[in-house]
Parts: structure tokens; sequence; C-alpha cells
């Protein structure tokens, strides 16, 4: 197998490689909700679905310390993996397109905001972990999305073009990163209409990675 040459797939995981946003929006609710904060699904697309820890704590929990802000969202995340464990399932289309990827000897890297425990729960959970060459966890770096960092440290770690590259994400702080980074992003319909996605800067659309238009996309993008 010849790897390709300056070309990669990045993905976000929640509400991209598996539908979790659902249980993200129950989570929140139960933590935030005793404190003045409900969510509906708009609300939760809006002000709370990609976004870091960091950037929720200080927009909702801003007469909180920060070391209470941490611990609040950290009761938060463990709620999130004790309601989604063993839920877990891939999006349609998701494992045979990882296949075709690396068969073709294209890299894969996931950049999320979640938290490192998330992220590895719900990889491990699709067991597809060894899949992706590396994790880049936006609440480790000095930006998270939708600043440009995360998308640009996963070119950097499979030393690839952006413009070679393709991004999925569900969300439009996630969008909006990729996007900043370069990357051409295909928007995955798990929460928000292909209209709001194209609004924050997808290329296009797909409900699942089983989509004819967006596997002919990769199949040219890709060259496979």
């Amino acid at each position: 197998m010849t790897e390709a040459i300056g070309r990669a797939l990045l993905f976000d995981i929640d509400g991209t490689l598996a539908n979790t946003d659902p249980l993200h929006l129950k989570a929140f609710n139960q933590v935030l909700g005793p404190r003045g904060h409900v969510f509906d699904h708009a609300r939760f697309a809006r002000e709370l679905q990609g976004f870091s820890n960091v950037s929720i704590g200080e927009r909702f929990l801003a007469e909180e310390a920060l070391e209470r802000r941490a611990e609040i969202l950290g009761e938060k995340e463990q709620l999130f993996r004790d309601l989604v464990a063993g839920q877990i399932a891939p999006l349609r289309g998701l494992m045979a397109l990882l296949d075709r990827a690396d068969t073709a000897g294209i890299p894969m890297v996931a950049v999320t905001n979640a938290p490192r425990l998330n992220a590895e729960l719900l990889l491990d959970g699709l067991g597809i972990t060894d899949r992706f060459r590396a994790i880049v966890i936006g609440d480790e770096l000095p930006h998270g999305k939708p600043h440009p960092l995360p998308y640009q440290e996963g070119l950097r770690f499979v030393g690839a073009s952006a413009a070679a590259s393709i991004a999925f994400e569900d969300s439009r702080s996630g969008v909006q990163s990729a996007i900043a980074a370069g990357i051409p992003t295909v928007g995955i319909r798990t929460s928000l209409s292909h209209a709001d996605l194209v609004g924050a800067g997808a290329a296009s659309s797909a409900a699942a990675f089983d989509d004819p238009d967006l596997l002919a996309r990769l199949a040219t993008a890709m060259a496979w």
C-alpha cells in the first residue's frame, strides 16, 4: 500500500462519526437546567454544539470560579459517558468509508473539541481508534474550534495539504474551524440542515457517509 501524498481525511467525532448529540443535550440539561439554562434542540445547536467546555463555562457559568466551572462541566461529561455507554453506533456508511481510505493509503485524523476521555470512549466504542493517526483535542491546544488551530494540527500530524484534504463536521463551529484552516468541508446533517451547514461554510452536506454524491466526490478528491 502506497500512502497518498498530501491528502487526508479529517473527522469530527460527536455527531459526525456517531449521532451522540441527543445524549449531550440531555446531559447539559441535567447539569445546567437547575442553574437556569434549559436547552431545546435549536438552542443546543446554536449555543453548545461544537463549542469547547471552556467557552461554555465562560458563557453559562460566569458566576463560578474557573475551578468550579471545570468541576460542573466535568459532571456533565461523566453523565454523558454514562448515558452513551453501550449506545454507540457508527453513522451509516462510516465503516465502509474508513476501509476504503485505508486501502487507498489515505491517512485519517480525528479532530474534536470533546474532552479526551469522551473522544477515546467513542472511538473505542466504535472499534476504530486504530484507524486514526492522531486524535486532536481542541481543549489541549491554545485555541479550540472555531479557531483553525485544531485542524491545522491535524494536517501537521500527517503532513497533508489543506486543499487536497477533506473534513467532515456536523456543527457550525466545526465547519468554521475546518474552513478557516483551508480544508474543503462536508457537513454531516445529524443535527443541522443543509442550509445551516452551507451557511457556515461547508461545500456540501450529506445525511450519512453512504450518500452517493459524497462518495463520488471522495473518489475524485482522493483519487481512489
